[in-house]
């Protein structure tokens, strides 16, 4: 009869049989473990990155054969948990069988995860900026039965070049006073703003600055149908816009024309134009004039003083000229600015191509708009000048392009970034100038995409600061008032503004 054991015995057991399973368990593990760093790791990839143009790079990649195999492994693998095959249960069907009834479709799933990995890895592997996504040619690239696999593709990158010596950039600035003619020129623009367009006469003609009414038909080059417009506003200016077409000396063929005409021109839309729809083609455009209207002024009266907040004309003058001063010491600090932009593009070297400055022409846009709203132009004054920039030519956008990119890398450069609460003052500002709420103002830059590139705009006008601590400024004087005999009679002006405008009356 076999010795029973004694409790205590039976213990000992138990606690070396459960520490045998303990560090089965580990070794297990850590096997486990080691397999798969070792798969983690794996065969690597062969990248060759070279120049391809300007802002262009060809990355040229070989996947080994043991990658292919070991991509086709994991989808088969995936593939044998889930797949039905009739006579087997599922997860038991053979390799061979999968691959006769999948083979097809795993390896292509195979060859379009191994294509798209192997890309994402060598751009960041490589640290290319990149300015979009790797163009690569998936249909035309075969997953090989034996031995690697190779491709290539060419990838849009930020340009490389040298910043040029940032500290003791010469910068002139201009010393400006307010003067009678930006007085009156400034009256006569209120006028104009609350003036009334009026209808001619029907036997006038159109005259510069006039708006008519048209019907427009719009005959764009390689497409079928014409684009009708009915009843379309037309301003009569240098560089004006038909539909949404812009038509450089748009005045002279306007001018002189008569309700009932027809006027008919042909443009070259530029090639970096917004619009993708008309940029580069030749639009034919015919515009048959119905209404002709031009801008009657508003009267210098009571109702325009309490519009203005003023109690008559004096008044009105001397707020026009403290609004014209501030205007001026903005104007001073833009000119500096344009000199320290305008240094770094003479002192930096590098292309950009045409598809790059085409495919960034909205984005310049929107730059340039946020900056004239930082400038506080008013809502038409914006408008004029975004025709001109929409109208602009390609030298104009590229230089808009690589301003940007100067600018971007001497942030980086001067460690200059913005933090939500600055955003958020500039904001506050803007929303002040315009009476309206901050986050009213905030949400609708959210919404039409503005706000990304005003705190660009933010970050880039730190970075004008900061160069402006180090540059070496020269002061100088106006053109005009460098005219001795110009002096008394300003400073009489400006203290008799109404005297001057009378006197200027009496003469006319």
């Amino acid at each position: 009869m076999a010795e029973e054991k004694q409790p205590e015995a039976l213990e000992d057991e138990k606690s070396e049989a459960a520490e045998e399973v303990k560090n089965e368990v580990a070794e297990e593990e850590k096997a486990a473990t080691s397999e798969k760093g070792e798969e983690s790791e794996g065969p690597k990839n062969t990248v060759t990155v070279e120049d391809a143009g300007p802002c262009k790079k060809k990355v040229i990649i070989e996947i080994p054969e043991e990658a292919i195999k070991k991509a086709t492994d994991e989808q088969f693998k995936d593939l044998e948990k889930e797949a039905q095959i009739p006579g087997f249960r599922k997860g038991r069907a053979p390799r061979r069988l999968l691959e006769k009834r999948f083979g097809k479709e795993v390896g292509e799933q195979v060859k379009l995860k191994l294509l798209a990995d192997a890309s994402e890895s060598a751009v960041k592997d490589n640290e290319l900026q990149t300015l979009g996504e790797p163009d690569v040619d998936f249909e035309n690239i075969d997953l090989p039965e034996s031995g690697p696999m190779r491709f290539d593709f060419e990838i849009e990158v930020r340009p490389e070049f040298e910043l040029p010596v940032l500290e003791g950039i010469p910068v002139t600035k201009t010393k400006l006073e307010v003067t009678d003619e930006q007085i009156d020129r400034e009256v006569e623009q209120m006028q104009r703003l609350s003036g009334v367009w009026t209808p001619r006469a029907e036997e006038e003609a159109v005259e510069a600055e006039d708006q008519i009414i048209a019907d427009v038909i719009l005959k764009v080059e390689d497409v079928e149908e014409d684009e009708k417009l009915d009843n379309t506003e037309i301003y009569v200016r240098a560089n004006g816009f038909v539909g949404a077409v812009p038509v450089e000396k748009l005045d002279e063929v306007l001018v002189g024309a008569k309700a009932g005409e027809t006027k008919e021109t042909s443009v070259e839309v530029p090639k970096t134009f917004f619009r993708e729809e008309y940029r580069g083609k030749k639009v034919d455009v015919k515009i048959d004039i119905k209404d002709i209207k031009w801008l009657k002024p508003g009267e210098l009266d009571e109702n325009l003083f309490n519009q203005v907040g003023v109690e008559d004309e004096d008044e009105l003058r001397e707020k026009i000229q403290d609004m014209l001063q501030g205007r001026l010491e903005q104007q001073g600090r833009t000119e500096m600015t344009e000199q320290i932009y305008k240094h770094l593009l003479d002192n930096t070297d590098f292309e950009l191509p045409l598809d790059i400055v085409g495919e960034q022409a909205t984005m310049v846009l929107q730059r340039q708009y946020t900056n004239l709203i930082m400038r506080g132009l008013s809502r038409e004054q914006i408008d004029e000048q975004l025709e001109q920039l929409q109208a602009g030519s390609e030298q104009q956008a590229e230089q808009q392009l690589k301003t940007f990119f100067i600018m971007d890398k001497v942030a980086e450069k001067l460690d200059i970034s913005v933090n939500e609460e600055e955003i958020n003052g500039q904001i506050a500002q803007l929303a002040m100038q315009r009476q309206q709420r901050p986050e009213k103002m905030r949400e609708q830059m959210e919404r039409d995409g503005s706000l990304a590139q005003f705190s660009l705009q933010v970050r880039q006008n730190k970075c004008i600061a900061k160069l402006l601590e180090t540059a070496n400024v020269t002061e100088k004087k106006a053109r005009k008032s460098k005219k001795k005999t110009d002096k008394p009679a300003s400073k009489t002006a400006k203290k008799t503004p109404k005297k001057s405008a009378k006197s200027k009356e009496n003469k006319s």
